[in-house]
């Protein structure tokens, strides 16, 4: 099958570097360019892409603001956002993930990490660099990035309600960082029941995929971050 790529970055030459590189792969077509993020809206809805390579930063609608509303559109979602920030420590890049975004990646990441990159965000099963996903948002947290009295902590809090014993002990190895194999081995259980335990979580947290279940994990207060 053939992964859909749309490319949302305002430097022409860039989206001209990306395609190049995405269409010389047998797997991937790229379906769509947008200078911003409202036409990447459009374009995703139009062109049914499956990935979305976004910049955060563009005139206009931003990626931000575009992630947003593609996560909230029912038509839209099995479309997955992966964030392009020239900054690796960004708070635009949390609050991406909040908006609904699979992960981020560097301007800088290697061909071979962008593709694999979007490879994984169209499986929707894996963070984009979980490790790095985590202590981003952990550091970001740390900082005073969320607050306990915030709404959508107290929401997410209230949700955790619903989650088993294990459901929550799985969410908490997902927010570590942990694979699916690893979660598996730690649990002594088969990665079918993890990712069947992690597939409840994200029905019952709302979560689109484990991107997000990383974030609920912090802003719910069930992991706190360490400050170094």
């Amino acid at each position: 099958m053939t992964i859909r790529v749309l490319l949302a970055d305002d430097q022409t030459l860039l989206r001209s570097a990306f395609r190049v590189l995405v269409d010389s792969e047998p797997d991937m077509q790229v379906v769509g360019e947008a200078a911003d993020g409202a036409e990447a809206v459009a374009l995703a809805r139009s062109e049914k892409a499956d990935v979305v390579l976004m910049d955060i930063r563009m005139p206009g609608t931003d990626g931000l603001a575009a992630t947003r509303m593609i996560s909230a559109d029912p038509e839209l979602v099995n479309v997955r956002v992966v964030m392009l920030t020239t900054f690796e420590v960004d708070e635009y890049v949390v609050q991406s993930l909040r908006a609904g975004a699979s992960g981020f990646l560097g301007k800088g990441a290697e061909p071979e990490e962008l593709l694999n990159a979007i490879r994984i965000a169209a499986a929707g099963e894996a963070l984009l660099s979980p490790v790095a996903t985590k202590g981003l948002i952990a550091k970001f947290l740390a900082q005073g990035g969320t607050s306990e009295d915030d709404p959508e902590s107290e929401a997410y809090s209230e949700r955790l309600t619903a989650l088993t014993s294990r459901e929550r002990e799985v969410l908490v190895l997902v927010a570590g960082g942990h694979s699916n194999d690893e979660i598996a081995e730690r649990l002594v259980v088969s990665p079918l029941t993890v990712k069947t335990h992690v597939n409840r979580a994200m029905a019952k947290l709302g979560a689109r995929d484990r991107a997000q279940l990383v974030v609920i994990a912090y802003e719910s207060g069930l992991v706190r971050p360490r400050v170094e």
